[in-house]
Protein backbone atom coordinates (compact mmCIF):
# COMPACT_ATOMS: atom_id res chain seq x y z
CA UNK A 1 0.00 0.00 0.00
CA UNK A 2 1.30 3.37 -0.97
CA UNK A 3 2.08 5.29 2.38
CA UNK A 4 -0.30 8.09 3.67
CA UNK A 5 2.70 10.28 4.37
CA UNK A 6 4.62 12.11 1.57
CA UNK A 7 7.44 9.97 1.36
CA UNK A 8 10.86 10.59 2.04
CA UNK A 9 12.99 8.42 -1.00
CA UNK A 10 16.53 7.61 -0.68
CA UNK A 11 17.40 7.29 -4.69
CA UNK A 12 20.41 4.06 -5.18
CA UNK A 13 22.12 4.53 -8.36
CA UNK A 14 22.80 0.81 -8.13
CA UNK A 15 26.84 0.27 -9.87
CA UNK A 16 27.60 3.01 -7.21
CA UNK A 17 26.10 2.02 -4.35
CA UNK A 18 28.66 -1.19 -2.94
CA UNK A 19 30.17 -3.81 -4.81
CA UNK A 20 30.58 -7.20 -3.10
CA UNK A 21 32.40 -9.08 -5.80
CA UNK A 22 35.44 -7.21 -6.19
CA UNK A 23 34.59 -6.35 -9.89
CA UNK A 24 34.35 -2.40 -8.74
CA UNK A 25 30.82 -2.67 -9.99
CA UNK A 26 28.03 -2.07 -7.45
CA UNK A 27 25.55 -5.12 -7.63
CA UNK A 28 22.39 -6.28 -5.06
CA UNK A 29 23.63 -8.30 -2.28
CA UNK A 30 26.19 -4.53 -1.86
CA UNK A 31 22.42 -3.45 -1.64
CA UNK A 32 20.98 -5.91 0.57
CA UNK A 33 24.26 -5.42 2.97
CA UNK A 34 23.93 -1.21 3.15
CA UNK A 35 20.00 -1.07 3.26
CA UNK A 36 20.23 -0.96 7.51
CA UNK A 37 22.29 2.42 6.76
CA UNK A 38 18.83 3.35 4.76
CA UNK A 39 16.41 2.43 7.16
CA UNK A 40 18.55 4.40 9.63
CA UNK A 41 18.19 7.38 8.43
CA UNK A 42 14.37 6.83 8.99
CA UNK A 43 13.16 7.77 5.21
CA UNK A 44 10.11 5.22 4.03
CA UNK A 45 11.10 4.03 0.43
CA UNK A 46 14.17 3.28 -1.61
CA UNK A 47 14.16 4.79 -5.52
CA UNK A 48 16.40 1.64 -7.31
CA UNK A 49 18.32 3.26 -10.86
CA UNK A 50 17.79 0.61 -13.42
CA UNK A 51 19.09 -2.49 -12.94
CA UNK A 52 17.87 -3.94 -15.80
CA UNK A 53 19.85 -5.95 -18.69
CA UNK A 54 21.82 -2.83 -20.67
CA UNK A 55 24.60 -2.05 -22.66
CA UNK A 56 25.37 0.85 -20.77
CA UNK A 57 25.74 3.49 -23.11
CA UNK A 58 23.38 5.91 -21.31
CA UNK A 59 24.63 4.48 -17.44
CA UNK A 60 21.87 1.88 -17.41
CA UNK A 61 18.77 3.91 -19.29
CA UNK A 62 19.21 2.52 -22.71
CA UNK A 63 17.27 -0.96 -22.15
CA UNK A 64 17.12 -3.88 -23.49
CA UNK A 65 14.92 -6.29 -21.64
CA UNK A 66 13.26 -4.66 -18.60
CA UNK A 67 11.69 -7.86 -17.41
CA UNK A 68 15.29 -9.06 -16.56
CA UNK A 69 18.23 -8.34 -14.07
CA UNK A 70 21.62 -7.89 -15.50
CA UNK A 71 23.81 -10.06 -14.11
CA UNK A 72 26.55 -7.65 -13.46
CA UNK A 73 24.26 -6.86 -10.28
CA UNK A 74 23.04 -10.44 -9.72
CA UNK A 75 20.30 -12.63 -9.95
CA UNK A 76 16.25 -12.22 -10.06
CA UNK A 77 16.48 -14.18 -6.60
CA UNK A 78 18.85 -11.62 -5.65
CA UNK A 79 16.55 -8.94 -5.94
CA UNK A 80 13.95 -10.54 -4.23
CA UNK A 81 16.17 -11.01 -1.20
CA UNK A 82 16.27 -7.35 -1.68
CA UNK A 83 12.60 -6.87 -1.42
CA UNK A 84 12.29 -8.66 0.85
CA UNK A 85 14.93 -7.22 3.52
CA UNK A 86 13.79 -3.58 2.64
CA UNK A 87 10.04 -4.31 3.56
CA UNK A 88 11.12 -6.24 6.67
CA UNK A 89 13.42 -2.84 7.51
CA UNK A 90 9.77 -0.74 6.87
CA UNK A 91 10.79 0.12 3.43
CA UNK A 92 9.06 0.18 0.14
CA UNK A 93 10.62 -0.25 -2.76
CA UNK A 94 10.52 1.67 -6.19
CA UNK A 95 11.79 0.77 -9.67
CA UNK A 96 12.74 2.91 -12.53
CA UNK A 97 10.43 2.49 -15.83
CA UNK A 98 12.12 3.36 -18.57
CA UNK A 99 9.39 3.64 -21.27
CA UNK A 100 10.26 6.24 -23.31
CA UNK A 101 12.88 4.27 -24.92
CA UNK A 102 14.65 0.94 -25.22
CA UNK A 103 18.32 0.33 -26.33
CA UNK A 104 18.84 -0.04 -29.70
CA UNK A 105 20.30 -3.68 -28.74
CA UNK A 106 16.92 -4.80 -28.06
CA UNK A 107 15.06 -7.70 -29.59
CA UNK A 108 12.04 -5.24 -30.86
CA UNK A 109 14.04 -2.85 -32.54
CA UNK A 110 16.37 -4.97 -34.42
CA UNK A 111 13.42 -7.34 -35.81
CA UNK A 112 12.19 -4.44 -37.01
CA UNK A 113 15.71 -3.41 -38.93
CA UNK A 114 14.97 -6.90 -39.87
CA UNK A 115 11.65 -5.73 -41.94
CA UNK A 116 9.45 -7.00 -39.22
CA UNK A 117 6.41 -4.64 -39.77
CA UNK A 118 4.62 -5.01 -36.39
CA UNK A 119 7.73 -4.09 -34.46
CA UNK A 120 8.31 -1.50 -36.56
CA UNK A 121 5.20 0.11 -35.57
CA UNK A 122 7.09 -0.37 -31.79
CA UNK A 123 8.27 3.05 -32.81
CA UNK A 124 9.13 6.09 -34.87
CA UNK A 125 10.51 5.20 -38.51
CA UNK A 126 9.89 7.34 -41.47
CA UNK A 127 10.92 7.90 -45.16
CA UNK A 128 13.44 10.84 -45.67
CA UNK A 129 12.33 14.27 -47.73
CA UNK A 130 12.62 13.66 -51.84
CA UNK A 131 16.34 14.92 -50.81
CA UNK A 132 17.32 12.57 -48.12
CA UNK A 133 17.29 14.76 -45.32
CA UNK A 134 15.54 14.19 -42.03
CA UNK A 135 11.28 14.23 -42.10
CA UNK A 136 11.84 17.18 -39.71
CA UNK A 137 14.09 19.47 -37.83
CA UNK A 138 13.55 17.93 -34.31
CA UNK A 139 16.32 17.60 -32.14
CA UNK A 140 17.14 15.18 -29.28
CA UNK A 141 17.56 16.68 -25.87
CA UNK A 142 21.69 16.10 -25.35
CA UNK A 143 21.41 18.74 -28.76
CA UNK A 144 21.94 16.03 -31.50
CA UNK A 145 19.75 15.53 -34.36
CA UNK A 146 16.85 13.35 -33.27
CA UNK A 147 16.59 11.49 -36.19
CA UNK A 148 18.78 8.79 -37.26
CA UNK A 149 19.35 7.12 -40.71
CA UNK A 150 19.21 3.26 -40.95
CA UNK A 151 20.59 2.18 -44.16
CA UNK A 152 19.05 -1.08 -43.92
CA UNK A 153 15.34 0.11 -44.09
CA UNK A 154 16.42 3.05 -45.65
CA UNK A 155 14.08 5.16 -43.20
CA UNK A 156 15.15 7.12 -40.49
CA UNK A 157 13.98 6.99 -36.80
CA UNK A 158 13.47 8.84 -34.17
CA UNK A 159 15.17 9.07 -30.74
CA UNK A 160 14.65 11.70 -28.07
CA UNK A 161 17.99 11.12 -26.51
CA UNK A 162 20.97 9.52 -28.08
CA UNK A 163 20.86 7.33 -31.37
CA UNK A 164 21.27 4.01 -29.11
CA UNK A 165 17.90 4.86 -27.89
CA UNK A 166 15.28 4.92 -30.10
CA UNK A 167 11.52 5.73 -28.77
CA UNK A 168 8.82 3.72 -28.47
CA UNK A 169 5.95 4.39 -29.61
CA UNK A 170 3.79 4.19 -26.90
CA UNK A 171 0.57 4.65 -28.37
CA UNK A 172 0.62 1.47 -30.01
CA UNK A 173 -1.60 -1.08 -28.48
CA UNK A 174 0.90 -4.11 -28.33
CA UNK A 175 3.52 -1.91 -26.84
CA UNK A 176 0.96 -0.94 -23.69
CA UNK A 177 0.11 -4.40 -23.47
CA UNK A 178 4.16 -5.39 -23.20
CA UNK A 179 4.26 -2.09 -20.40
CA UNK A 180 1.26 -3.32 -18.56
CA UNK A 181 2.76 -6.60 -18.32
CA UNK A 182 6.04 -5.94 -17.69
CA UNK A 183 4.45 -3.66 -14.61
CA UNK A 184 2.55 -6.25 -13.20
CA UNK A 185 5.62 -8.72 -13.60
CA UNK A 186 7.39 -6.75 -11.22
CA UNK A 187 4.35 -5.42 -8.97
CA UNK A 188 3.91 -9.25 -8.64
CA UNK A 189 6.96 -9.36 -7.05
CA UNK A 190 6.97 -6.66 -4.44
CA UNK A 191 7.72 -3.65 -5.73
CA UNK A 192 5.46 -1.10 -4.27
CA UNK A 193 5.79 1.75 -6.93
CA UNK A 194 7.58 3.41 -9.70
CA UNK A 195 9.43 6.47 -10.87
CA UNK A 196 8.95 6.91 -14.66
CA UNK A 197 12.28 8.55 -16.54
CA UNK A 198 11.64 11.41 -18.46
CA UNK A 199 6.95 10.74 -18.38
CA UNK A 200 6.47 13.98 -20.26
CA UNK A 201 8.65 12.69 -23.02
CA UNK A 202 6.67 10.16 -23.83
CA UNK A 203 4.58 11.10 -26.85
CA UNK A 204 4.88 13.38 -30.06
CA UNK A 205 2.45 15.03 -32.10
CA UNK A 206 1.42 12.64 -35.15
CA UNK A 207 2.11 15.25 -37.57
CA UNK A 208 5.50 15.96 -37.47
CA UNK A 209 5.48 19.34 -37.81
CA UNK A 210 8.67 21.35 -37.61
CA UNK A 211 9.07 22.70 -33.63
CA UNK A 212 9.61 26.94 -33.68
CA UNK A 213 12.29 28.67 -33.13
CA UNK A 214 12.26 28.90 -29.29
CA UNK A 215 11.86 33.26 -27.64
CA UNK A 216 13.96 33.73 -25.60
CA UNK A 217 12.13 33.66 -22.74
CA UNK A 218 11.61 30.38 -23.79
CA UNK A 219 15.05 29.28 -24.65
CA UNK A 220 16.04 30.30 -20.92
CA UNK A 221 13.55 27.77 -19.19
CA UNK A 222 14.17 25.25 -22.17
CA UNK A 223 15.22 22.09 -20.14
CA UNK A 224 19.49 21.60 -20.98
CA UNK A 225 22.18 23.91 -20.90
CA UNK A 226 21.79 27.36 -22.75
CA UNK A 227 24.69 25.96 -25.41
CA UNK A 228 22.65 23.08 -26.16
CA UNK A 229 21.08 23.36 -29.37
CA UNK A 230 17.73 21.91 -28.14
CA UNK A 231 17.44 24.99 -25.93
CA UNK A 232 16.68 26.54 -29.48
CA UNK A 233 13.68 25.28 -30.47
CA UNK A 234 10.02 25.60 -28.51
CA UNK A 235 9.21 21.87 -28.39
CA UNK A 236 5.54 21.87 -29.18
CA UNK A 237 5.89 18.70 -31.31
CA UNK A 238 7.98 16.49 -30.46
CA UNK A 239 6.86 15.96 -27.13
CA UNK A 240 4.05 16.51 -25.01
CA UNK A 241 0.81 16.75 -27.12
CA UNK A 242 -1.99 17.59 -25.69
CA UNK A 243 -3.05 14.15 -24.70
CA UNK A 244 0.53 13.68 -22.77
CA UNK A 245 -0.50 14.10 -18.83
CA UNK A 246 -3.52 12.25 -19.95
CA UNK A 247 -1.28 9.32 -20.18
CA UNK A 248 -0.32 8.87 -17.14
CA UNK A 249 -4.15 7.34 -16.84
CA UNK A 250 -2.46 4.43 -18.23
CA UNK A 251 0.35 4.29 -16.07
CA UNK A 252 -2.19 4.54 -12.83
CA UNK A 253 -3.69 1.60 -14.37
CA UNK A 254 -1.26 -0.53 -14.94
CA UNK A 255 0.17 -0.19 -11.94
CA UNK A 256 -2.67 -0.24 -9.41
CA UNK A 257 -4.20 2.12 -7.28
CA UNK A 258 -2.00 1.16 -4.17
CA UNK A 259 1.18 1.68 -5.84
CA UNK A 260 3.23 4.64 -5.47
CA UNK A 261 3.94 6.25 -8.89
CA UNK A 262 6.49 9.64 -9.30
CA UNK A 263 7.64 10.88 -12.63
CA UNK A 264 10.74 13.22 -13.63
CA UNK A 265 9.48 16.45 -15.77
CA UNK A 266 12.22 17.12 -18.39
CA UNK A 267 10.30 20.09 -19.71
CA UNK A 268 11.77 23.66 -18.50
CA UNK A 269 8.65 25.58 -19.34
CA UNK A 270 6.03 25.55 -17.29
CA UNK A 271 7.24 23.50 -15.30
CA UNK A 272 5.08 23.42 -12.36
CA UNK A 273 1.89 23.39 -14.23
CA UNK A 274 2.84 20.66 -16.15
CA UNK A 275 3.24 18.59 -12.61
CA UNK A 276 -0.27 19.81 -11.45
CA UNK A 277 -1.54 18.19 -15.28
CA UNK A 278 0.31 14.78 -14.57
CA UNK A 279 -0.92 14.16 -11.15
CA UNK A 280 -4.59 15.14 -11.60
CA UNK A 281 -6.83 12.36 -10.00
CA UNK A 282 -5.75 9.21 -11.54
CA UNK A 283 -2.55 10.00 -12.57
CA UNK A 284 0.81 9.93 -10.84
CA UNK A 285 1.69 10.89 -7.52
CA UNK A 286 4.02 13.36 -7.36
CA UNK A 287 6.37 14.94 -10.07
CA UNK A 288 9.83 16.29 -10.08
CA UNK A 289 11.10 19.18 -11.50
CA UNK A 290 14.65 20.79 -12.35
CA UNK A 291 13.48 23.78 -10.72
CA UNK A 292 14.92 23.41 -7.32
CA UNK A 293 18.30 21.46 -8.30
CA UNK A 294 18.94 23.61 -10.83
CA UNK A 295 19.07 26.68 -8.50
CA UNK A 296 20.47 24.91 -5.48
CA UNK A 297 17.01 25.40 -3.83
CA UNK A 298 17.69 29.58 -3.59
CA UNK A 299 14.98 31.18 -1.38
CA UNK A 300 13.52 32.82 -5.04
CA UNK A 301 12.90 29.42 -6.50
CA UNK A 302 11.68 28.05 -3.45
CA UNK A 303 8.98 30.94 -2.84
CA UNK A 304 8.44 30.48 -7.08
CA UNK A 305 7.15 26.98 -6.74
CA UNK A 306 4.91 27.30 -3.76
CA UNK A 307 3.22 30.21 -5.66
CA UNK A 308 3.03 28.01 -8.82
CA UNK A 309 2.13 24.54 -7.67
CA UNK A 310 -1.51 23.85 -5.85
CA UNK A 311 -0.29 21.64 -3.80
CA UNK A 312 3.10 20.44 -2.72
CA UNK A 313 2.37 17.22 -2.20
CA UNK A 314 2.15 16.08 -5.97
CA UNK A 315 5.56 18.51 -6.06
CA UNK A 316 9.25 15.91 -5.03
CA UNK A 317 11.83 18.03 -3.71
CA UNK A 318 14.89 17.14 -4.70
CA UNK A 319 18.21 18.71 -4.99
CA UNK A 320 20.75 16.41 -6.42
CA UNK A 321 20.52 12.65 -8.12
CA UNK A 322 22.27 11.00 -11.10
CA UNK A 323 21.65 13.54 -12.81
CA UNK A 324 22.40 16.50 -12.00
CA UNK A 325 25.95 17.46 -10.13
CA UNK A 326 25.66 16.97 -6.53
CA UNK A 327 24.47 20.25 -4.82
CA UNK A 328 27.34 19.59 -1.23
CA UNK A 329 29.64 21.83 -0.61
CA UNK A 330 31.09 20.75 2.46
CA UNK A 331 30.16 23.77 4.52
CA UNK A 332 27.32 25.20 6.43
CA UNK A 333 24.98 25.24 3.43
CA UNK A 334 24.48 21.45 3.70
CA UNK A 335 22.87 21.21 7.10
CA UNK A 336 20.93 24.58 5.99
CA UNK A 337 19.87 22.89 2.82
CA UNK A 338 19.09 19.58 4.06
CA UNK A 339 16.50 21.10 7.23
CA UNK A 340 15.17 23.60 4.58
CA UNK A 341 14.30 20.18 2.24
CA UNK A 342 12.78 18.41 5.20
CA UNK A 343 10.57 21.47 5.98
CA UNK A 344 9.34 21.58 2.83
CA UNK A 345 6.00 19.76 2.90
CA UNK A 346 5.82 17.17 -0.10
CA UNK A 347 8.01 14.36 -1.24
CA UNK A 348 11.59 14.67 -0.74
CA UNK A 349 14.30 12.45 -2.68
CA UNK A 350 17.45 12.63 -0.89
CA UNK A 351 20.61 11.07 -2.79
CA UNK A 352 23.28 8.36 -1.98
CA UNK A 353 25.31 9.99 -0.55
CA UNK A 354 24.18 13.34 0.28
CA UNK A 355 24.11 12.86 4.03
CA UNK A 356 27.50 12.32 3.75
CA UNK A 357 28.13 15.70 2.69
CA UNK A 358 29.42 14.27 -0.50
CA UNK A 359 30.78 17.27 -3.21
CA UNK A 360 31.05 17.01 -7.01
CA UNK A 361 33.66 15.23 -7.81
CA UNK A 362 36.10 16.54 -10.84
CA UNK A 363 36.78 14.11 -12.99
CA UNK A 364 39.20 13.26 -15.68
CA UNK A 365 37.93 13.27 -19.31
CA UNK A 366 39.75 9.88 -19.88
CA UNK A 367 37.85 8.50 -17.17
CA UNK A 368 34.36 9.70 -18.17
CA UNK A 369 31.64 7.37 -19.85
CA UNK A 370 28.88 9.75 -19.76
CA UNK A 371 28.02 10.63 -23.39
CA UNK A 372 26.27 13.87 -22.16
CA UNK A 373 29.71 14.96 -20.77
CA UNK A 374 31.45 14.05 -23.15
CA UNK A 375 29.76 15.81 -25.79
CA UNK A 376 30.05 19.15 -24.15
CA UNK A 377 33.18 18.54 -22.53
CA UNK A 378 34.20 20.05 -20.16
CA UNK A 379 30.89 22.25 -20.14
CA UNK A 380 28.29 19.38 -19.26
CA UNK A 381 26.24 18.73 -16.79
CA UNK A 382 28.39 16.57 -14.95
CA UNK A 383 26.07 13.87 -14.68
CA UNK A 384 29.08 11.30 -14.41
CA UNK A 385 30.60 13.14 -11.08
CA UNK A 386 27.39 12.30 -9.41
CA UNK A 387 27.77 8.75 -9.67
CA UNK A 388 31.59 7.96 -8.58
CA UNK A 389 30.75 5.70 -6.04
CA UNK A 390 29.19 6.15 -2.32
CA UNK A 391 32.70 5.97 -0.29
CA UNK A 392 31.42 3.72 3.40
CA UNK A 393 34.75 3.97 5.64
CA UNK A 394 36.76 7.20 5.36
CA UNK A 395 40.12 5.16 6.35
CA UNK A 396 39.33 1.86 4.25
CA UNK A 397 40.88 1.15 0.76
CA UNK A 398 38.46 2.97 -1.82
CA UNK A 399 36.54 3.55 1.40
CA UNK A 400 34.90 0.07 1.64
CA UNK A 401 33.16 0.13 -1.58
CA UNK A 402 34.81 -2.10 -3.48
CA UNK A 403 37.74 -4.69 -2.81
CA UNK A 404 38.63 -4.29 -6.64
CA UNK A 405 39.05 -1.05 -8.93
CA UNK A 406 36.32 1.31 -8.78
CA UNK A 407 35.00 1.86 -11.84
CA UNK A 408 35.48 5.66 -11.49
CA UNK A 409 37.98 7.29 -9.78
CA UNK A 410 37.12 7.78 -5.97
CA UNK A 411 38.97 10.82 -4.34
CA UNK A 412 36.93 11.80 -1.66
CA UNK A 413 38.22 14.39 1.08
CA UNK A 414 38.93 11.61 3.92
CA UNK A 415 38.86 14.75 6.19
CA UNK A 416 35.51 15.86 5.40
CA UNK A 417 33.94 12.15 5.44
CA UNK A 418 34.62 11.63 9.21
CA UNK A 419 32.96 15.15 9.92
CA UNK A 420 30.09 14.22 8.13
CA UNK A 421 29.62 10.56 8.87
CA UNK A 422 30.13 11.94 12.66
CA UNK A 423 27.97 15.02 12.51
CA UNK A 424 26.18 15.62 8.86
CA UNK A 425 24.33 11.91 8.45
CA UNK A 426 23.28 12.23 12.61
CA UNK A 427 21.59 15.81 11.69
CA UNK A 428 19.82 14.14 8.62
CA UNK A 429 18.53 11.01 10.79
CA UNK A 430 16.58 14.10 13.18
CA UNK A 431 15.23 16.34 10.51
CA UNK A 432 13.53 13.00 8.57
CA UNK A 433 12.31 11.66 11.66
CA UNK A 434 11.18 15.32 12.35
CA UNK A 435 9.51 15.94 9.29
CA UNK A 436 7.71 12.65 9.97
CA UNK A 437 6.78 13.00 13.67
CA UNK A 438 6.13 16.72 13.37
CA UNK A 439 4.00 15.93 10.26
CA UNK A 440 5.85 18.27 7.96
CA UNK A 441 5.64 16.38 5.11
CA UNK A 442 1.86 16.41 4.91
CA UNK A 443 1.85 20.02 6.32
CA UNK A 444 -0.19 22.93 4.17
CA UNK A 445 2.13 26.53 3.78
CA UNK A 446 0.66 29.16 5.42
CA UNK A 447 3.30 31.71 4.31
CA UNK A 448 6.15 32.09 2.26
CA UNK A 449 8.67 35.28 1.84
CA UNK A 450 11.55 35.17 0.19
CA UNK A 451 13.95 38.59 0.04
CA UNK A 452 17.23 38.34 -1.23
CA UNK A 453 18.85 35.58 0.52
CA UNK A 454 15.79 35.05 3.75
CA UNK A 455 13.70 32.89 3.24
CA UNK A 456 10.54 32.86 5.48
CA UNK A 457 8.45 29.77 5.63
CA UNK A 458 5.35 28.92 7.71
CA UNK A 459 3.52 25.83 7.24
CA UNK A 460 0.31 23.98 9.21
CA UNK A 461 0.53 20.27 10.06
CA UNK A 462 -2.97 18.10 9.75
CA UNK A 463 -2.88 18.48 13.79
CA UNK A 464 -3.03 22.39 13.62
CA UNK A 465 0.47 22.70 15.19
CA UNK A 466 2.16 25.68 12.73
CA UNK A 467 5.59 25.95 12.46
CA UNK A 468 7.92 28.83 11.26
CA UNK A 469 11.34 27.99 9.26
CA UNK A 470 14.02 30.84 8.68
CA UNK A 471 17.02 29.83 6.08
CA UNK A 472 19.58 32.29 5.40
CA UNK A 473 21.32 31.63 1.81
CA UNK A 474 24.76 33.45 2.84
CA UNK A 475 22.98 36.46 4.16
CA UNK A 476 23.61 36.14 8.10
CA UNK A 477 21.31 36.07 11.01
CA UNK A 478 17.86 36.68 11.04
CA UNK A 479 16.74 39.99 11.91
CA UNK A 480 13.63 39.54 13.79
CA UNK A 481 13.33 35.33 14.46
CA UNK A 482 10.80 34.23 16.76
CA UNK A 483 10.64 34.48 20.23
CA UNK A 484 12.02 31.44 22.33
CA UNK A 485 14.25 28.55 21.48
CA UNK A 486 13.92 26.59 18.16
CA UNK A 487 12.84 22.75 17.66
CA UNK A 488 16.38 22.39 15.72
CA UNK A 489 18.97 24.69 14.22
CA UNK A 490 21.37 23.73 11.37
CA UNK A 491 24.44 24.56 12.82
CA UNK A 492 23.48 23.23 16.42
CA UNK A 493 24.51 19.39 15.29
CA UNK A 494 27.55 20.78 12.88
CA UNK A 495 29.13 23.31 15.04
CA UNK A 496 32.65 22.56 13.12
CA UNK A 497 31.12 23.85 9.87
CA UNK A 498 31.88 28.06 9.44
CA UNK A 499 28.52 29.94 8.71
CA UNK A 500 29.70 31.65 5.77
CA UNK A 501 26.60 33.65 6.48
CA UNK A 502 24.54 30.79 6.05
CA UNK A 503 21.93 29.14 8.94
CA UNK A 504 18.53 27.73 9.35
CA UNK A 505 16.29 26.83 12.07
CA UNK A 506 12.69 26.01 12.86
CA UNK A 507 10.14 27.00 15.43
CA UNK A 508 7.09 26.25 16.68
CA UNK A 509 4.92 28.98 16.88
Amino acid sequence: MAPESAPAIYQIYPRSFQDTTGSGVGDIQGIIQRLDHVAGLGVDAIWLSPLYVSPWVDGGYDIIDHTAIDPRFGTMADFDALVDKAHGLGLQVYMDQVLNHTSDQAPWFQAAIAGDADKADYYLWRDPKPDGSPPNNWLAQFGLPAWKWNHKRRQYYFHQFLPEQPSLNLRNPAVQDMIAGQMKGWRDRGVDGFRFDVVTAFLWDESLKDNPPATPKVHRKVAGEVFNPYTYQDHVYDMLPGDGAAYAENLRKWAGDDAYLFGENTSGNKSIELAMAFTAPGRLDSVYTTDLPENRGSPAIVAEVIARADSLQRITGWLSSHDQPRHGRGDASDPVLALQMAFLPGPWIIYQGEEYGLRQPDLAQEDVTDPLDLLYWPDGPGREGARVPMPWDAVADSYAFTKGTPWLPMDWDRGDLQRAQAQLAPFYRQIIGLRRDLGWDTAEVVDCTAQDDLLDLTIRAKDGRSFRGLFSHGGGDFADPPQGNPIVTADALCPTLAPDGWCGAVWSV
